[in-house]
């Protein structure tokens, strides 16, 4: 085998897998709200009580509900495409303060008066920001492997510019190629990278969260009152993960006024082997504050 064939099997292979991920896309029951803005694409499925699933970095509807549904949630799971994901308009700039109104809107179109939250990741802002502009509209909150604020305001909050991936990795490709990669630095399983495919879908949501979203904690660290929070927070987080340093975490826990801390001794970034704890966990906080 000649050194371009070597090289062109891995792209037709990865062209393939790509095709298959927008497919992927199909098996799940997407609905699409008209708000004041523009569309919000999103999952609803089950029933009684509710959680709204707040999706992170290169994620959609199809992560959000699989969040939802995997942390043992026993009721109705709504699981919205934040900004310039899979199809969501954007409103303003896609501050975290203009994704949660947008997030009440969503509540009000579908129904709801209060519910839990939870958000993984990048979407733990969001889940924070929700809590603290909307605490009436919110029971609890759960935060998976979320991006936390800080323990106390920078001194150089403009360091915080840029904070997501490298920008050559955002296209399908190039992504596919290098997955091998991104599950090792991120404590990742490697189907769990393939499946953030089609970035193409994803990437505007991404690029949002890497320049608003993700830095916005530091940026404005004074319109995050995390001693204010008037809600329960449930907090879960891996001392292996690579993507939300553990070390990071225990220094803020002191912020939360109302919170339980379950630590992790591993699991990575998505907290793998740990289902029974983690559902049997969940439970208890639904059932304690619903």
């Amino acid at each position: 085998m000649t050194l371009s064939a070597m090289g062109v099997i891995p792209i037709v292979r990865g062209v393939k897998i790509i095709k298959q991920s927008y497919k992927q896309l199909e098996r799940y029951q997407v609905k699409t709200a008209d708000l004041s803005y523009g569309r919000m694409t999103y999952v609803d499925q089950g029933s009684g009580e509710t959680l709204l699933a707040l999706h992170g970095i290169f994620g959609g509807y199809d992560q959000g509900y699989e969040l939802g549904v995997n942390c043992g949630f026993p009721g109705r799971v709504i699981a919205p495409s934040r900004f310039g994901y899979l199809g969501s308009d954007v409103s303003g700039q896609g501050t975290p303060k203009e994704q949660a109104r947008a997030l009440v809107e969503l509540l009000d179109y579908s129904g709801v008066d209060k519910t839990f939250v939870i958000g993984g990741s990048a979407g733990g802002t969001h889940a924070i920001r929700l809590a603290l502009d909307f605490p009436e509209r919110v029971k609890g909150v759960i935060l998976y492997s979320s991006r936390m604020p800080l323990p106390k305001r920078p001194t150089k909050p403009m360091q915080y510019k840029y904070m997501g991936p490298p920008k050559f990795i955002c296209n399908d490709i190039a992504m596919y190629l290098l997955s091998p990669v991104v599950a090792m630095m991120t404590s990742t399983p490697l189907h769990s990278v393939m499946s953030i495919l089609p970035i193409e879908k994803r990437k505007a949501g991404a690029y949002i969260d890497s320049v608003i979203s993700n830095p916005d904690m530091a940026k404005n660290f004074d319109d995050y009152r995390i001693e204010s929070l008037t809600v329960p927070v449930l907090i879960f987080s891996a001392m292996d993960d690579r993507l939300i340093k553990f070390t990071d975490v225990e220094k803020v826990i002191r912020r939360f006024p109302n919170k339980v801390f379950v630590p992790f001794e591993n699991g990575g970034h998505l907290i793998v082997g740990h289902d029974v704890e983690i559902h049997n966990t969940v439970n208890e906080f639904i059932a304690r504050y619903r």
